[in-house]
């Protein structure tokens, strides 16, 4: 059946820019420009959106500000900010500044795990279990990244079998979601589809969302196949920001402008407004001082108004 008969009306997108997009940037940006950009996505109607990390400011300099943007984040009732939160002390930090939701994150790769933050991933896991249940039992929620399911810099191929044990624990810990990453833009449609059947036949949709990096320009062709499979999240970073420093040569996540345009000429309702994204977008090139990658110029802008 073509994947045109199993669209969906609405999805979700994550927006990861001022956290995922910004910690790898080479020059830390300061806080005020952090919060125009995250206004900026407010603006544009992006309710879901992971603001900073509370890991070690001397592992992660670009991030070492992460009470200071909570404690500036907007107060609008429909979005949800989260944060990272590698540990017990990163749990506390969260809880000292009232942010409403924490993701912790770890490798199916042993290699990436290790170089990303020295642990294997047994090691991560037994922290994660002092971490889950007593955020979830503070009323927090909790969210669960699981990386390079589609390939690892290091090892290569990764059986995903292996990245499902590993999100199946996360869930049985009390995360509410897990966030499937295509660390370094190696997937393809084929290899999305042969992922996504085996973690759909044990973890329903709902529960899982798709975190796709664009080094190869496949994210948006992997991102079709996982609407036609059921995955109604889809984690994005205006202007394509964003990258791993344990990734080698890995691009930054799919724009949130190009998804955006996508899912608009599909019908398929995101809740977030082009036009303002794209004046996110260009915030977001201000305060990074580069080109980014998303593709939606002003131009196409007011084609897509006729």
């Amino acid at each position: 059946m073509s994947f045109f008969g199993a669209l969906p009306d609405a999805v979700s997108i994550y927006e990861v820019s001022p956290r995922d997009g910004l910690q790898n940037e080479a020059v830390t940006v300061p806080t005020t420009r952090k919060i125009r950009l995250i206004e900026g996505l407010v603006r544009a109607g992006l309710t879901r959106i992971e603001a900073t990390s509370f890991v070690s400011p001397r592992w992660v300099p670009q991030l070492g500000d992460a009470e200071e943007v909570c404690g500036l984040l907007p107060r609008d009732p429909r979005v949800t900010f989260s944060a990272l939160c590698p540990n017990e002390r990163g749990l506390e930090r969260a809880l000292a500044v009232k942010i409403p939701e924490i993701g912790v994150f770890i490798s199916a790769s042993e290699t990436h795990n290790r170089k990303n933050v020295n642990k294997t991933t047994a090691e991560t896991l037994d922290v994660f279990r002092r971490v889950i249940g007593p955020a979830v039992k503070a009323g927090l929620r909790v969210r669960g990244y699981v990386s390079t399911l589609w390939g690892c810099p290091y090892e290569g191929e990764i059986d995903p079998k292996v990245g499902l044990r590993i999100a199946s624990q996360l869930l049985a810990e009390g995360c509410y979601q897990i966030s499937m990453g295509d660390t370094i833009g190696v997937g393809t449609p084929r290899q999305t589809r042969d992922i996504l059947s085996l973690f759909l036949a044990e973890i329903p949709a709902e529960k899982l969302a798709m975190h796709m990096h664009d080094t190869r320009g496949t994210a948006l062709a992997n991102i079709v196949i996982g609407l036609e499979m059921g995955i109604r999240t889809f984690d994005a970073a205006v202007g394509g920001l964003g990258g791993c420093p344990y990734a080698p040569g890995a691009a930054g996540n799919v724009a949130t402008e190009d998804l955006v345009y996508m899912l608009d000429g599909m019908g398929v309702a995101s809740g977030v407004d082009l036009a303002k994204l794209w004046e996110a977008g260009q915030i977001a090139k201000a305060i990074v001082g580069h080109e980014l990658a998303g593709k939606v110029h002003k131009a196409g802008l007011r084609s897509l108004s006729h």
